[in-house]
Formats: structure tokens, C-alpha cells, sequence
């Protein structure tokens, strides 16, 4: 964002000599003519030489002609120490040195068109990268030690050994021809001005200051100097304040917060207020714009009081009696007595920009926004973040005060403290101001999960310390039937007889076999046993009670319901589509995005008949307009398209019986492919829409779907959509077999009877689609093929389309059964235009040829390594001597019948091994 960060002021006004270099000592500027003069500048009269440059133009204090005897190229002025410079060490390098800055222990040079980094102590040199085509090395140092080194329009980061940092590029508007630092910005020198741009990620254009042929840009205390021929330019800071207050007004908040962090220290409460109003300001700014996730990060990290934040939602209810901050009052929290006039002009420009939402549109506008699933999402990450100290603080008051009602009630008497005991029965909490901020945050947290269907959170956050306000969350759930969390809310505040009278209820509605929207969930007796175990120590007369009913109603069946979770999809869908169908096609959509297996199959497809519904309604009002194109894609028909191309759909036919017969061909295409008609979809592309590139799609789809298939018998696509460009029909023909939706092939079987040459043509169409794997070889080029089959494949339609058909069989022709592909051609095909078809073809098909051959010497070579190494295995010796014993009863082998087992090693007793195998009622496996 483009905003004023440096003032121009012209220092040096016609200087009688062209400035060569320039140099800042204190509060003068000294000059290098190309006189060879030396000219020294100072500030206005009357101004303090403090060290820093001043506004206004300065004064001519002393000129030294004859000074080089040569026009100076650079000029660095350093303060004298009584002592002259020495020369430590020489290093040799490979040329000039057009640009170098020192980097730590090392010295970055650039060399032509080369940047190195040499070692300050051993003189080594190491290569980094070559600099730009079009303009000379240029290495800049960093504060941070770092080096940014410029590649034409482009500056580059690098660490002090001349590694590559991932921190991003400055991206020059042209190659600059020197660039210095002045924190935060980074300021270059172009042709026609002077660009300034932050370091920060992602090095956005800050400023842009119109100064022609600047020979050199310096940095100096406390601005950057720019020289021209005959005059200097000082580029002054604008004080961070009103930098601050430019920012925030024109919504580069990043920015502005950035620039916070640079105030002195000294101003702590001004940065913390600065940085607290614009996280505030930029939060409002992302919420209206939809981004609630990151707009509620700014208002965690403004510490704004939650009250605040839940103002901005109409539908969630808070406790009444208790403060709650209005958006309205945001001037409050930007006006600080500590502020400058800078920064009180800044509250000034930084209105509330929910002022300008007064507009009853745009008001509305903004209550969907809050109402949305994500803005409700992202309200209940923000009271989740800020639930952990808010709760914290709430139990340490209750520790307290319990820990001081002990002391007062160890020191009253036993009828006194009975009297208080009665008086505070039924009171859950005392005021507060921690329990009161709880009590809002456990309200309004509840209600925003609930609202995105996270019912299992909400349980959660039930089952364990809460402060939820009783009534609202009543009102809440029982509005809305969420019967199960209600309960909970019941369990928690110990109603343990609402709760049992409640499940009592809903045990008997769902036993008396009440459907539809009334019960969400099933409800069982079993679920009043499981709730009354808990209380079987502490209310013995309450279990008694209901476990009566339980027994009477229920006896035997003591099966535990599983709580609800998130209402499925169907009965949500079906709720929509009953109540507010305007959002059914949302909720669907919105389940799709978060998971392609979201909803089911009957689902999509009753989004695809929603989509097709408002496009067909869309198509009839612009049709009575007469502006009707079938080129023309609304929002919804695109999505229709994607829904149609990705979804399964159960009903193609009724679909596509819907369409009108006029238009949507491309729908009707793809309606025709879910059917497998892919001939029919194919002539839409070509002969109606006139698109070969969407037919070339749709067979790239249609044949890599194939692949994942056992059987391949979407093949022959391409071959089909050659048949198309080949033999083209007639206009009236392909119409009437797509609003018949009658398959091409029974259209030409049709027509055998009334024309021989067509009938011909089918048949040798059903020969080419039923050889799926026929390889090419020159006697099955011409096979079947008679002198007037390219003639007759172009009468009744149209010209071929040669060009189209060349141009598939290039790009496809590894998809393509050339033995196909060449019996469709017609005679009169040039083998020229061919080459870009049988070349690759015929040399995948020789490499193919080979590989066998190399494959089938290789598996011979491998069965007779297998033999040898078997006859070896054969060959086996086993040495019998006085010392063998058997492995089994470890006695001597001796003159004995014995076995080997198969390693060769082991020997036993044939004896031995007998009875093993006998005790164990079969043969013995191989014992290694």
C-alpha cells in the first residue's frame, strides 16, 4: 500500500559545477565536482549543528578548487584520530571491483558480472551467483548483518557466507543503480526516481518520489541524500505517527503494526495503544469482509473485552443485567491522553468504518455475514482462545469466597447457619465481575457451537466447569430441540428432576413411535439407568422414583443409546429444503467443500437437480428477453457443469430430459456420457458447440477413467471421435438421435435398409470398435478397406475434418490403435501429414519389440541359474562317521537307517523320526 513515508526537500540548488559525489559530515554536505573542486555545504543560518540534516536550502560555506586532480568517482569522509591510514594486508582479485560491503569477517565483492565472497583473513575467494545481464554488481549490507545483492531488477538476500535466504526478493520496478538501507525501507535509485519499498515480506512498493537522473543515492543520520547534476535532494522521514495514522486510514494495517513496533521506548503506552486500536480497526476491517477467522485473531490480540466482540452477533443471546460494550464506542478505545496531535488527528481519520454500514442493504449484508457458518465458526475459536483465563480467574473467586464462607460459617451458630443456608438454596453463582465475564463467554460459546452444528463440543464444554447462563441455554436448546445437550446443561447444574422428567418424556415419545421434526434422536430407557447410576449414593429417593417407570414401561431392554453428534446431512437437507430452500443448494455446497465424501450420493444429486433448476429458469428468462447465447455461463450453470463432470449421478435420462432442446448442449453432453453415449456427446462438442479442444477433453476424461477400470472399454474414445471428424452427419440426423436420445450405432443399423454404403460403413465400425489390442504391422495397415471408403465416409454429412483428425492423432497417438486409426483415414491422406502419427508410434512400437526380446533372454538366463542351483541342491553329500549322533535321541548313528532334514545338518533315527511324527498324528515339518 502506497503511502507517504519520506518528505522530498531540495538541499543544493544550482550548484555551478556537476556533482560527481557527495558525502554527509555532521550536518554539512560536502561535494566532489567534476571540476575537481571540493564544495562544502551548510546548513541554514541559526540552525544547530546537531548531527542531522536540516530542511531548507543550504548555504555555500567554502570551496577548495583544484582539490583532485582528477573528477572524484567516490568520496567517503571519516573523522581524523591523529593518525593516518595503514595498509594491513593486499589481496589479489580476478578484476575490478565495481561494488563490495563488508559482512562480518568476510568481504562481498562484485567483479563484472560476478559476485564472490572473500575471507578478510586468508584472502579465499568463493563464488556466489553472476549478477544481472544489464547493469553492474551492486552489494548492499544489511542491518541484520545480511547482504542484499542486486541481479538486474531484482535484489537478492544472502547471509554473510553468500548462502541463498528464503526470505522472499525485491522486486525492483527497473534494475536500480544503487540502493542503501534505511530501516525500515529499502531505498533505490532509478532512472526516472526514486523507489522505496519495505523489508518486510512481501517487500511492497512504499513510495515513490519523482526525481530524474539521480546520479547517487547516501544514507546519512536521519534521512537518505539524493544527488543530482546540479543539485541535492533530501529525503526526510515523516515522523512513524503520521506513517501510522496513513496506514491504518488506508487499511495497510500489517504495515501499520509493523511501523508500532519501531517507536522508541520511551513511548510504550502510545505503542500499546497504537497497536491495540489498529488490531481492533483491521479485525473490523477483515469481519466485513468475510475473513472472521483472521478477524478474530486481531481482536484476541487486541485484548479487546469479549463483551465487544459479541456485540457484533445479532443472534447470540447474552445475559440482560450485565455491561456490554457496543462497536459504536470504538473511539474509546483509540483516544489516549498520551497521544500526540499526530495521533489525535489519527482517531480523527480512523472513523469506524461500521459507521458507514447504516445503509439498510448493506446491513443486511453484514447480519448474513454474522449468521454464516464460518463467522460463527470462527466467533467459537475466539471464545475457546480467551476461555482459559477467563475461566482461570472465575474458579479462583470461587475458591475464595467458598474458603472465606467456611472461616464465617466455623464461627456462626448451627440454627444461624441453617437460616443462610436456606436463603442462598437455588442460587448458582454471585455476582462478579470474573463470574459475570464467565457466565457471557460459556453463554455465547455454547450458543456458537451449536449454531455450526458442533453438538459433541458443546457437550464437552458441558461436562466440564462452565458457566453457562440457566435460562438463555434453556430457551436456547429447547428451541431448537437439542434435547441431548439440554440434558446436559440440566446434569451440570444438578436438575437432576427437570432432566428425568425430561428424558422421561423423550423415552415415551420415542417408544410411542413419533417421527419427522419432532424427535432428532432415538431415546431409550436405558439412558434414565445410565443417568441414574451416579446418583445412586446422593439422591436414593430420586433414583427410586424413575427407576420405577423404567422398569414398568421397560423391563428387559436396557440398551444404551449413543449421544448425538452432528445432525446427519439427509435430515439437515431436508429441513432446508422444507423451511429455506434458498439455502438447501448452500448447505450442500458447504458440505461438498469440506469433504468430497461430505454427503451422499442422493445428495448430490438432488444439488445437481437444484443447480439445473435455476439454470433452466435462468435460460427461459433470458430466452423471452431474446438474449439467450449458449455460450453465456452463469455462476450457477458453471457450478452445474463441475457438479456434472465430478458427481455420480443416479438419473441421467430424467435429467436430460429436462434440459430444453434448443440449448445447454454442453450439459447434455456430459448428461449423454454418464449414460455411456459417448458418440452422441461427442457430436455436441463437435457439430453443435463447435469446440473439438472440449471433445479432446472429454475423451481425456473418459479414457483415464478407463485405467482404473478391469475392463477397458472406454478404449476406443479417441478412435470414436475420429469417426466424428471422419464421417460427419447430417445436421438433422445427429438432432434427432440426441433428442431420442437413440444411440448412434442403432441409427446406422437403421438405416442399412435404405443405403447399402452406410450399412457397409457400420459394419466396419463394429469390426474397429471390437479389436481392442490389435498391433500394427504392415500387412493389417489396408486390411478391409476398399478404393472408395475415403469417398463414401464424406457423402450425406460434410467435409471431413482432416485438419482436426491430424491434429488428435499427434497429440494422441499413444492412446490411438493405429491399425484403427489408419482404416479410418481416408485414401487420399498424404503419409507426410502422418509423420507426427507413425513416427512415435512406430518407434514405441520396435522399442516395445525389443524389450521383449531382451525380457525373454533374461527369464531364459534366470531358469538356468534356477536348474543349476537346483542340481546343486541335489548333489548334496552327507559324511556318516562314529561321532554322528541323532538330533533327536542324541545317541550314535552308527550302522542305523537315519533321515536328513532339509537343511542338511540335522540327522536322526528313521526310528526317531517315526514315533515324532506318530505322536504327533502326522509328518513332521522341516526342522531348521
Amino acid at each position: 500500500m502506497v503511502h507517504s513515508a519520506y518528505d522530498s526537500v531540495e538541499l543544493v540548488k544550482a550548484c555551478p559545477a556537476k556533482i560527481e559525489t557527495v558525502a554527509v559530515y555532521d550536518s554539512k554536505l560536502i561535494l566532489g565536482c567534476s571540476d575537481c573542486s571540493l564544495r562544502i555545504y551548510a546548513p541554514p543560518s541559526g540552525d544547530d549543528g546537531d548531527g542531522e540534516i536540516r530542511r531548507g536550502l543550504y548555504e555555500l560555506e567554502k570551496t577548495v578548487t583544484g582539490f583532485w586532480k582528477k573528477a572524484p568517482v567516490a568520496m567517503e569522509v571519516c573523522r581524523s584520530r591523529g593518525r593516518e591510514f595503514v595498509e594491513v594486508k593486499e589481496f589479489g582479485v580476478p578484476d575490478t571491483v565495481k561494488s563490495m560491503a563488508w559482512c562480518g569477517e568476510n568481504i562481498c565483492l562484485g567483479i563484472k558480472k560476478d559476485y564472490m565472497i572473500m575471507n578478510s583473513i586468508t584472502g579465499a575467494l568463493s563464488d556466489i551467483f553472476p549478477c544481472g545481464r544489464l547493469t553492474l554488481p551492486l552489494v548492499v549490507p544489511l542491518p541484520s548483518g545480511d547482504l542484499l545483492l542486486g541481479k538486474d531488477n531484482i535484489g537478492v538476500f544472502v547471509d554473510q557466507n553468500g548462502k541463498l535466504l528464503q526470505d522472499g526478493r525485491i522486486c525492483w520496478s527497473e534494475a536500480p543503480t544503487s540502493v542503501v538501507i534505511h530501516k525500515p525501507y529499502a531505498v533505490g535509485c532509478l532512472s526516472k526516481y526514486v523507489e522505496i519499498r519495505s523489508l518486510r515480506s512481501p517487500y511492497s512498493l512504499i513510495q515513490t518520489v519523482v526525481l530524474r537522473d539521480v546520479r547517487l543515492i547516501l544514507q546519512s543520520t536521519n534521512s537518505v541524500i539524493a544527488a543530482l547534476s546540479n543539485s541535492i535532494y533530501g529525503l526526510l522521514p515523516v515522523p512513524l505517527g503520521a506513517q501510522i495514522v496513513q496506514l491504518t486510514a488506508s487499511g495497510d494495517f500489517e504495515e501499520a503494526l509493523s511501523l508500532c513496533k519501531l517507536l522508541p521506548p520511551e513511548d510504550s503506552s502510545l505503542r500499546v495503544a497504537k497497536e491495540s486500536s489498529i488490531h481492533m480497526r483491521y479485525g473490523h476491517h477483515l469481519f466485513d469482509q468475510g475473513n472472521f477467522e483472521e478477524a478474530m485473531e486481531q481482536f484476541f490480540a487486541s485484548q479487546v473485552d469479549i463483551t465487544y466482540v459479541l456485540s457484533l452477533y445479532s443472534s447470540i443471546i447474552l445475559p440482560k443485567g450485565l455491561s456490554v460494550t457496543e462497536p459504536d464506542n470504538l473511539g474509546d478505545f483509540t483516544d489516549a491522553t498520551s497521544l500526540s496531535r499526530v495521533s489525535s488527528d489519527a482517531s480523527d481519520e480512523m472513523e469506524s468504518p461500521r459507521s458507514q454500514l447504516h445503509g439498510s442493504d448493506d446491513r443486511s449484508v453484514l447480519e448474513d455475514k454474522k449468521m454464516s457458518h464460518n463467522a460463527l465458526t470462527a466467533l467459537g475459536k475466539y471464545l475457546q482462545k480467551k476461555r482459559y483465563s477467563v475461566i482461570e480467574r472465575a474458579t479462583t473467586e470461587v475458591t475464595e469466597e467458598v474458603v472465606s464462607d467456611a472461616v464465617q460459617s466455623s464461627m456462626m451458630s448451627d440454627q444461624y447457619r441453617a437460616r443462610i443456608t436456606n436463603k442462598k438454596r437455588g442460587q448458582t453463582h454471585i455476582s462478579s465481575v470474573a463470574r459475570e465475564v464467565a457466565t457471557i463467554l460459556d453463554t455465547a460459546l455454547i450458543q456458537a457451537l451449536l449454531h455450526t452444528g458442533q453438538s459433541s463440543a458443546a457437550l464437552e464444554l458441558l461436562k466440564g466447569p462452565n458457566y453457562c447462563d440457566l435460562k438463555i441455554c434453556e430457551e436456547f436448546l429447547r428451541e431448537r430441540k437439542l434435547y441431548s445437550v439440554l440434558l446436559e446443561l440440566y446434569r451440570c447444574n444438578e436438575m437432576h428432576q427437570e432432566a428425568l422428567k425430561l428424558l422421561h418424556q423423550l423415552v415415551e415419545k420415542s417408544n410411542s413411535g413419533t417421527t419427522g421434526s419432532e424427535l432428532t434422536q432415538k431415546f431409550k430407557p436405558h439412558m434414565i439407568i445410565d443417568y441414574l447410576k451416579p446418583l445412586c449414593r446422593t439422591d436414593p429417593m430420586l433414583v427410586l422414583e424413575f427407576s420405577t417407570l423404567v422398569l414398568q414401561s421397560c423391563p428387559t431392554e436396557t440398551i444404551e443409546l449413543f449421544l448425538s453428534g452432528n445432525i446427519p446431512a439427509d435430515l439437515v437437507n431436508s429441513y432446508l429444503k422444507q423451511h429455506a430452500p434458498s439455502m438447501q443448494s448452500t448447505y450442500l455446497e458447504l458440505m461438498l467443500s469440506m469433504s468430497e465424501n461430505g454427503i451422499n450420493t442422493n445428495l448430490q444429486n438432488e444439488l445437481v437437480q437444484i443447480y439445473l433448476s435455476e439454470v433452466v429458469d435462468w435460460y427461459k428468462d433470458l430466452k423471452e428477453q431474446k438474449q439467450w447465447e449458449e455460450k453465456t455461463h452463469s455462476p450457477t450453470r458453471k457450478k452445474l457443469l463441475s457438479a456434472l463432470e465430478s458427481i455420480s449421478i443416479n438419473n441421467a435420462e430424467t435429467l436430460l430430459k429436462r434440459l430444453p432442446s434448443d440449448a445447454f448442449y454442453e450439459e447434455r453432453a456430459l448428461l449423454l456420457g454418464k449414460m455411456n453415449q459417448h458418440q452422441l456427446a461427442l457430436s455436441l462438442y463437435v457439430h453443435k458447440l463447435h469446440l473439438p479442444e472440449l471433445a479432446l477433453a472429454y475423451c481425456d476424461r473418459v479414457y483415464e477413467t478407463g485405467l482404473h477400470q478391469p475392463s477397458r472399454s472406454n478404449a476406443n474414445i479417441y478412435v470414436t471421435l475420429l469417426q466424428i471428424y471422419l464421417n460427419p452427419r447430417s445436421t438433422n440426423e445427429a438432432e434427432e438421435n440426441i433428442l431420442n436420445l437413440v444411440p448412434i450405432q442403432n441409427s446406422s443399423s437403421a438405416k442399412v435398409s435404405s443405403k447399402g454404403r452406410w450399412g457397409r460403413i457400420s459394419k466396419k465400425i463394429a469390426e474397429i470398435e471390437g479389436a481392442d489390442e490389435i498391433r500394427i504391422s504392415p500387412s493389417s495397415t489396408d486390411s478391409g478397406r476398399s478404393d472408395g471408403d475415403g469417398d463414401e465416409m464424406t457423402e450425406g454429412g460434410g467435409p471431413i475434418m482432416l485438419k482436426e483428425t491430424l491434429d488428435l492423432l499427434s497429440k494422441k497417438w499413444d492412446r490411438i490403435n493405429g491399425a484403427q486409426a489408419l482404416k479410418l483415414l481416408p485414401r487420399a491422406t498424404k503419409v507426410q501429414n502422418l509423420i507426427q502419427f507413425l513416427e512415435p508410434l512406430l518407434k514405441k512400437s520396435s522399442e516395445g519389440r525389443r524389450n521383449y526380446s531382451v525380457i525373454k533372454s533374461l527369464r531364459y538366463t534366470e531358469n538356468l541359474q534356477v536348474k543349476e542351483e537346483l542340481y546343486k541342491h541335489r548333489r548334496t553329500v552327507v559324511k556318516i562317521d562314529a561321532d554322528s549322533t541323532c538330533s533327536l535321541c542324541s545317541k550314535k548313528i552308527g550302522s542305523s537307517v537315519f533321515a536328513v532334514y532339509p537343511n542338511g545338518k540335522s540327522l536322526v533315527h528313521f526310528v526317531c523320526l517315526q514315533n515324532i511324527n506318530g505322536s504327533r498324528g502326522g509328518p513332521r515339518r522341516n526342522q531348521q
